[in-house]
């Protein structure tokens, strides 16, 4: 697991810079005056900033197609792989998708566009504001290898933004029995809903439980906590605190961006 994630991000504490998509064709908060070349615009822009600030891999997300599904259209998978197609020159770094939430339209979107790692929930069964949530590690992954994708570094966030958790076991229980049943290539951790810190004392908990497996900070890392969150997890992916005044659904800050990276780099002794 940890040679497969090494592959990708080398050998460091990865930063992982979020491109948040604009809201997607047949989605509720698609702009159709803006349209898709001024969606494919405004991604070009963030790779830019965030590639000059020097994050160390992107991903691409589709945060804006609210509300979300479990069973995402296809054509919300197809025109994500339209567009990075689009952008695909631009990219300088290794990259990854996350088509929310839906694994097996993740790891589609990954082979048709080359990405290096996918971000999905693929274990847990979860209360959540899209109803019951009971995702499958082992068709998404049997999926990924008859794609012939079997280099794929699988990225387990365990703990659900906008869920509730079904399982009584400990979050670093859910996670040390994750690594056992699933084998992910790295574990993240989250907060409550996109943009929300992980609590430190759940990634030390999990950290403490996983000392051989990547544990990531996976929301709500900030400018001020970035240096805490490093110097316990072995990564971390960022979006929120990037973006103008701090705003999800606003464009990548170059000069926050910029900012965010002089810390991380300072905090991982670079």
């Amino acid at each position: 697991m940890t040679q497969k994630f090494r592959r990708v991000f080398g050998n460091g504490k990865p930063v992982i810079g979020m491109v948040h998509f604009g809201a997607l064709p047949g989605a509720p908060l698609f702009d159709a005056e803006r349209g898709l070349d001024g969606l494919i615009d405004g991604i070009g822009r963030d790779i830019d900033a965030l590639q000059k600030a020097g994050f160390d891999a992107i991903m691409f997300g589709n945060e804006n197609d609210r509300p979300y599904e479990f069973d995402v259209d296809t054509a919300s998978t197809a025109t994500m792989a339209y567009a990075i197609g689009r952008v695909r020159d631009k990219i300088t770094v290794p990259f990854g998708v996350n088509v929310l939430w839906d694994p097996m339209s993740s790891i589609a979107l990954a082979a048709a566009t080359g990405a290096a790692f996918v971000r999905e929930i693929f274990t847990g069964a979860y209360a959540s504001d899209m109803g019951p949530w009971t995702p499958d590690a082992g068709k998404a992954m049997r999926y990924r290898d008859r794609l012939h994708r079997q280099d794929l570094a699988l990225l387990y966030n365990v703990s659900a933004e906008f869920a509730h958790s079904l399982d009584q076991r400990s979050l670093p229980d859910r996670a040390r029995s994750a690594v056992f049943s699933s084998i992910p290539d790295a574990i993240l951790v989250s907060g409550q809903i996109t943009g929300e810190a992980a609590a430190l004392s759940d990634l030390e908990a999990v950290k403490k439980v996983l000392p051989d497996t990547p544990v990531l900070a996976n929301t709500g890392v900030k400018h001020a906590t970035v240096a805490d969150v490093l110097r316990i997890a072995d990564g971390c992916i960022v979006g929120s605190s990037l973006k103008v005044d701090g705003d999800t659904w606003k464009p990548v800050d170059p000069d926050r961006a910029s900012e965010f990276m002089r810390l991380a780099r300072t905090a991982r002794g670079l």
